[in-house]
């Protein structure tokens, strides 16, 4: 019952298991390849610990480890991990150190090592602001098991029954008698309990609902941390790649005879996109690639080569001309129902003209912008396939990496590092086709993929642009009595019922697909972040027009709904929400739902007679319901304030002749450190049955609020991103 040479390579797994807990118990062989520790954190620890579970390993000095499966990728995974198992462990929490769940060893066993209600491969992703909300309860009960088998081999120990023993910070004890959890691990990990003893609920916590420092933090101040484009391997080589720069394009021409002599080379490769596969986000695209001794190597000698590309069918597009393309389609009759309730278009055509207010906005791409250089470190010999990677999704990596290679899962060895930023682009991408393809033709040495950052900007995946409309019919008493909803966008669409919460009678939800050539996925929230700047937009311009204050408005309107009452109520109380401020000054508000939380905010702004905004405050209210670590909660809401005042402020991907022009940080503005406002964060429970997600929810509002506000401080409305794009000057 004992392991080898534990480190984060043998445990690259996943685990969570829906509803219950199945454990197995097993010796855990030291790994054949383990060349490599990609963090000094997740080092073995060498003292021939007991596998109690496959997520807890007992060392005899007490060192526990925490196996697990999720990314960390700055939203604290690891360590809200570690809070929900040892809630219910009990143990010294100076005592526990984290190591990644092994992708292979569960994919490779007879039966899954952690299976899933609802199917393989849903333990090991990491994504949707899921790891707390639908996570929570299968995590707890690893620990609760383990408790209670540990205090079962002390009750057999000492001929008495487990009821009677106590657990607290890795002691069992009973009266005068006790013993560590380290002196009881041997004898727990061949228990198996009758069933499963049932996990705390929110009121008998004591460790999830403190502020607890993030484990990782001190890793990436001091530099310990590695990320793929940290790895380092015996015999590496590197490789720099270039796609063609108009997205799904055509093949390249070029001659590379004039660089094989340069320094280092060692290979040039043409890589060609299946056709098969042909605009799909995660399919491989036509590219060159060079391979050298250093990266500086290929990519220099890369930049050398004259290439030709095949810019396809929208190598003369401009932004503009992709906008028009969208708003051609907002009058076509065929939309795609996304939902209706009553006959909002009949009551519209019912109302009289000066009752009616109909409004257009549009959204730009916006670049993923991943602080950590994009990177893939892949071996492939003799059958096996090997990478040193960062992923949110290993399994869905791997599905990509074995349909490219033709090859069998059970080849496929991923090694997780941290991962800089995650946005689903990690989770199965071109990158990794292409460095899986490069490492098999090399047949041997391992080989560093990385893209530039404009690579990255040009050819990764993006979130989508979008067009709407919306129209809706006021009631005498200034209320929207109908409301309809027409999106057209290339991908996320599913925003559209961020209208219901406000207790519309009648609405009709449509979309049409926009087929444009810009590889698009989920973002950093993509359904509230792409839809509340326009969605709570309209809510305002309704509420104006309808005589209302736009807080009172939604305070009114959500009136049947207790946990929007408890929001939007705390928001008043703190916020401090007028419309009454001197000119070049303005408040405003905007709230929504999204991954189960709601967030509202209200923004000041300032405006200067010439234009310039200036966000001076953001206030938020969130109901996520339990919130297991209030500092790091707190810091997801600060971080993705910080998404969305980058985005709305100074996003927007801008295309011409096909190909993305502001594909680095020189022509693609990010907010700075002087633009940050005071951000002030409260929460605001509706009760502990609710579990919701605290990665994403607050990037929502924020581009909302802030036009709100402007429209205040200015009276111009801000209908489109970039913000700072717009005329704001007044007086």
């Amino acid at each position: 019952m004992t392991h080898l040479e534990m480190n984060r390579r043998r445990f690259i797994s996943t685990t969570l298991i829906g509803g219950g807990m199945a454990f197995g118990f097993g010796i855990m062989p030291a790994s054949a390849a383990n060349r490599v520790n990609p963090s000094p954190w997740l080092a073995p620890t060498d003292k021939g610990g007991t596998e109690l579970s496959h997520w807890i390993i007992m060392d005899p000095d007490g060192t526990i480890t925490i196996v697990q499966p999720h990314a960390e990728m700055g939203q604290g995974a690891l360590t809200s991990v570690a809070m929900m198992l040892n809630e219910e462990l009990q143990a010294d929490w100076s005592m526990l150190r984290m190591q990644y769940a092994e992708f292979n060893r569960h994919i490779t066993n007879k039966d899954p090592l952690y299976p899933d209600a609802e199917g393989l491969w849903v333990t090991m992703q990491s994504g949707g602001s899921n790891v707390v909300k639908a996570r929570h309860g299968h995590i707890q009960q690893a620990g609760a098991s383990a408790r209670e088998r540990l205090k079962e081999a002390a009750a057999q120990a000492w001929g008495i029954s487990r009821d009677q023993i106590a657990a607290k910070d890795s002691v069992l004890s009973f009266g005068n008698r006790t013993g560590t959890y380290a002196e009881f691990a041997n004898a727990a990990a061949q228990i198996m309990l009758s069933e499963e003893p049932a996990i705390k609920m929110p009121d008998q916590f004591t460790l999830l609902g403190t502020s607890v420092q993030r484990v990782d933090i001190p890793l990436k101040v001091d530099g310990s941390a590695k990320f793929p484009a940290d790895i380092r391997l015996p015999g590496m080589v590197y490789a720099a790649v270039v796609n063609n720069p108009v997205q799904w394009g055509g093949k390249p021409t070029f001659d590379a005879a004039g660089i094989m002599d340069l320094p280092g080379v060692i290979a040039v490769m043409q890589l060609d996109q299946a056709e098969e596969g042909k605009n799909h986000y995660m399919a491989l695209k036509d590219s060159v690639a060079v391979v050298a001794d250093t990266y500086y190597h290929a990519k220099t000698a890369l930049e050398l080569i004259p290439i030709q590309w095949d810019r396809g069918p929208f190598g003369t597009f401009n932004t503009e001309d992709l906008y028009a393309m969208a708003r051609s389609k907002l009058d076509l009759p065929d939309g795609r129902d996304r939902g209706m309730e009553g006959d909002a278009p009949g009551v519209i055509a019912a109302a009289s003209s000066d009752s009616i207010i109909t409004r257009e906005y549009q959204r730009p791409y916006e670049a993923h912008l991943r602080p950590e250089p994009v990177t893939h470190l892949a071996q492939f010999k003799d059958g096996r396939y090997e990478a040193w990677i960062g992923s949110q999704h290993p399994p869905r990596l791997a599905a990509q990496i074995t349909e490219q290679l033709g090859i069998d899962v059970k080849d496929v060895h991923l090694h997780r590092t941290f991962l800089g930023g995650g946005f689903s682009s990690s989770s199965g991408t071109q990158l990794a086709r292409q460095a899986a393809q490069i490492a098999k033709n090399l047949n041997g040495p391992p080989v560093q993929v990385r893209w530039s950052r404009e690579e990255d900007t040009r050819n990764a995946t993006h979130r989508s642009m979008g067009v709407f409309r919306f129209t809706a019919a006021l009631g005498a008493d200034g209320l929207p009595t109908a409301l309809t909803s027409v999106v057209v966008s290339d991908g996320q669409q599913r925003f559209a019922n961020q209208f219901n919460a406000w207790g519309i009678p009648n609405t009709q939800y449509t979309s049409q697909n926009l087929d444009a050539h810009v590889s698009t996925t989920t973002h950093r929230n993509p359904t509230g972040g792409f839809g509340g700047f326009v969605t709570e937009q309209f809510v305002d311009e309704m509420a104006q027009k309808g005589g209302w204050d736009p807080l009172e408005w939604r305070l009114h309107m959500s009136r049947e709904l207790f946990d929007w009452q408890v929001v939007l109520k705390k928001l008043k109380e703190v916020g401090g929400f007028r419309t009454d401020l001197p000119q070049g000054m303005g408040m405003g508000v905007a709230c929504v739902e999204s991954h189960g939380t709601i967030c509202g905010q209200v923004a000041t702004v300032s405006v200067t007679r010439r234009g310039s905004v200036r966000v001076e405050k953001v206030i938020s209210v969130v109901d996520a319901g339990n919130v297991i670590n209030p500092s790091n909660a707190a810091e997801q809401v600060e971080g993705s304030i910080v998404w969305g005042l980058t985005h709305s402020l100074f996003g927007g991907i801008e295309i011409q002749n096909g190909e993305i022009v502001n594909n680095n940080f020189d022509t693609m503005r990010l907010i700075r450190m002087a633009d940050m406002p005071e951000i002030e964060t409260h929460f605001a429970s509706s009760g502990t049955e609710k579990w919701g997600g605290m990665g994403e929810p607050a990037v929502a509002p924020v581009g909302a609020a802030i036009a709100n506000a402007i429209f205040y401080a200015t009276g111009k409305r801000v209908r489109s991103n970039p913000i700072v794009n717009h005329d704001l000057s007044w007086g």
